[in-house]
């Protein structure tokens, strides 16, 4: 294993069949997979979707769970898959993105406009870069897992992540006024 895993316990429970295990390790692990998708794929419904599917998978596959890398990390490789896969399948056509929903206020005093704009900045990203700045700025993981996940360099991270910033900025500009975002 390539880190400590704090999940190792419950998942050689959860090889036993063990429901308790199964049920903490989607308690310790639903809720950020879950923002994951909603960031990448923009839709609450596809979000679930994936979220429910990565698990299926997830306790289905144990079996063939190697700890080569951390539980959480192998579970969001699943979700990744799962998200990409809701993607291309149309997903986004079930229901409006998050920001049409979502009124914008008139003046943002609760961050709502804000929050409009970076989403439809981010969604409108290509794929891996809206993968990146999401794994990386959102939720915070590493250069290290984020190139595990994506199976790529850490330095292809680093540069995505660079990249796809730039672009943001750009897209942010005119919504604030023109100035850097």
């Amino acid at each position: 294993m390539s880190a400590v895993d704090p999940d190792t316990e419950l998942v050689s429970r959860a090889r036993e069949g063990d429901e308790r295990a199964m049920e903490r390790l989607y308690r310790r692990h639903s809720d950020v997979i879950y923002a994951y998708a909603l960031r990448v794929t923009a839709h609450a419904d596809a979000a679930e979707d994936v979220v429910q599917e990565t698990f299926v998978r997830a306790f289905r596959g144990l079996p063939s769970f190697e700890g080569r890398s951390t539980f959480r990390t192998w579970l969001f490789s699943i979700a990744m898959n799962r998200a990409r896969t809701a993607l291309k399948r149309g997903a986004n056509r079930r229901e409006a993105p998050l920001s049409d929903r979502v009124a914008a206020p008139e003046a943002p005093p609760d961050g709502g406009w804000v929050r409009r704009q970076l989403t439809d900045a981010l969604a409108s990203l290509p794929e891996g870069y809206r993968e990146v700045v999401v794994l990386h700025d959102v939720l915070e993981l590493e250069h290290q897992e984020i190139a595990e996940l994506r199976k790529c360099s850490v330095g292809t991270s680093k540069s995505q992540l660079h990249k796809a910033r730039a672009r943001l900025r750009t897209l942010l500009a005119p919504a604030m006024g023109g100035q850097d975002a």
